[in-house]
């Protein structure tokens, strides 16, 4: 089991505490949608790992009638980079050892007229300390409107912090979430940050704020565009959409190659692909 000093415990407690909520925000969308889905719960742990890799988390899945699938996972995991990757981590480069923690969710919505959506915020040590994550809405069918609300919601959570420098993180999610092969974005965007370091409270009060924002936001986008009704050709435009949030996953993402080259744990590192996509 790995050690956490007084900082890396504010995160991790915050991390859980935010998921809890997350999750019973969704759950009740569900019941007004008179489904009785839940999440369920995967602990799993490196504890064991002949690494010498230790933590672990736990992976949150529902499968519901407004949520087609939706993970929501904490992981607060320790050990070392392998010297090559270490490369490419801020902070690691001549010490390889590194400690993480965060939260991690993805959502792909039933009805096509619902926005997916991305949501994590992570806190990483090295030989350095910094935040990071970002929130992104994945429209298969956009509505200026809900655009808007989102990215208003977004401003609004960086507006009071000296570290919440709005234009600058936009800008990066809209640059981060391009998939070049396509040569289009993966949605409409939202903020992208990383490398927030230096006094450790207003950095964390900043990284709170991003994720009151998203818990504020999402679930009234959800219940304006859940009861829209849907036609195959909305679906079929869905699917396709999806194909190309797999491709930018599996590609593109930092945070996938993060899981993987750390030893996480696959089904929770994976669980943002949707259930159902289309190519071609």
């Amino acid at each position: 089991m790995i050690e956490l000093d007084e900082e890396q415990s504010r995160a991790r407690d915050w991390f859980e505490s935010l998921r809890d909520r997350i999750c019973a925000a969704f759950e009740a969308i569900e019941r007004e949608a008179s489904s009785d889905a839940a999440f369920s719960y995967t602990p799993w742990n490196r504890d064991d790992d002949p690494e010498g890799k230790g933590g672990g988390g736990v992976r949150g899945l529902m499968k519901g009638r407004v949520f087609e699938k939706v993970g929501v996972n904490v992981s607060t995991v320790g050990g070392s980079f392998s010297p090559e990757f270490a490369k490419s981590i801020h902070g690691a480069g001549e010490d390889p050892a590194f400690f993480a923690t965060g939260i991690s969710l993805v959502a792909h919505m039933a009805n096509p007229h619902v926005p997916a959506v991305h949501m994590n915020t992570r806190f990483l040590a090295t030989t350095r300390r910094w935040f990071g994550g970002g929130a992104d809405l994945n429209p298969p069918i956009p509505y200026v409107e809900d655009t808007e609300a989102f990215h208003a919601a977004m401003k609004a959570a960086c507006e009071p912090h000296e570290a919440g420098d709005y234009p600058r993180f936009k800008a990066w999610a809209d640059d981060y979430f391009w998939i070049p092969h396509r040569k289009v974005h993966r949605g409409v965007g939202g903020i992208f940050f990383d490398h927030i370091e230096g006094d450790f409270e207003p950095n964390f009060a900043f990284t709170r704020a991003v994720g009151e924002a998203f818990l504020e936001v999402f679930p009234r986008i959800v219940r304006r565009r859940m009861g829209t009704p849907a036609s195959e050709e909305d679906r079929a435009q869905m699917l396709a959409y999806r194909g190309r949030y797999a491709e930018f996953n599996l590609v593109c993402d930092r945070g996938t190659l993060f899981g993987l080259k750390t030893g996480g744990n696959i089904d929770a590192i994976l669980m943002s692909l949707p259930p159902v996509a289309t190519w071609g």
